[in-house]
């Protein structure tokens, strides 16, 4: 019986592996999970990711599913019930920021047509495969985060600095960044090339 290999990160808990397993790093072009990805990641900024997985299900219930029309439309009042509710991270400037960066991503959408044109006209089209050999190799930032994260801070996004715009690069697939010796980094490889 062989044994899988895996990204260390995902070993801790059994919905860290089955995301990094079913998700992390496969390219997404659709439009409503990309959107789902920045609200998650801005929410997750200075929390760990494991702690926004495991009350995702519930940011779904409580943010619409993810519809950018309804969160860019919360008042105060919804604000308020989302602080008052355990489900979700009761910080109000992400809960406020959620709402900013469903408005701002509403303009570019409305602009380029989709957000996956402008997402995706960073790397045209393409995903960005890494050979990440140890953790420690994989970066936090890029100069190619940096530049993605600054036009979408002018455009009106926040709590999404070059940090968190890495990590949605990576989640949603814009650059592979499973080890080589992960059985996920061949697999996500054949699939975008």
């Amino acid at each position: 019986m062989s044994i899988i290999s895996r990204c260390p990160w995902s070993l801790k808990t059994e919905i860290e592996q089955g995301y990094h397993d079913c998700e992390w790093g496969v390219p997404q072009f659709e439009d409503q999970i990309l959107f789902e990805f920045i609200i998650l990641e801005s929410m997750q900024a200075g929390l760990s990711w494991r702690t926004i997985l495991n009350k995702r299900e519930n940011y779904r219930i409580l943010f619409d599913r993810f519809d950018a029309e309804a969160i860019a439309r919360y008042n105060a009042i919804k604000v308020e019930t989302l602080l008052e509710d355990t489900r979700v991270i009761r910080h109000r400037k992400k809960i406020q920021g959620a709402i900013r960066n469903a408005q701002a991503y509403l303009k570019i959408c409305e602009e380029k047509g989709n957000f996956s044109s402008y997402f995706w006209g960073f790397t045209e089209g393409r995903s960005l495969t890494n050979h990440w050999h140890d953790p420690k190799d994989v970066p936090a930032v890029t100069p190619l985060a940096e530049t993605i994260s600054k036009d979408m801070k002018r455009r009106g996004f926040v709590f999404f600095g070059p940090t968190i715009c890495y990590a949605h690069m990576q989640a949603t697939g814009m650059v592979n960044d499973h080890l080589v010796t992960c059985y996920r980094h061949a697999e996500i490889s054949d699939r975008v090339h």
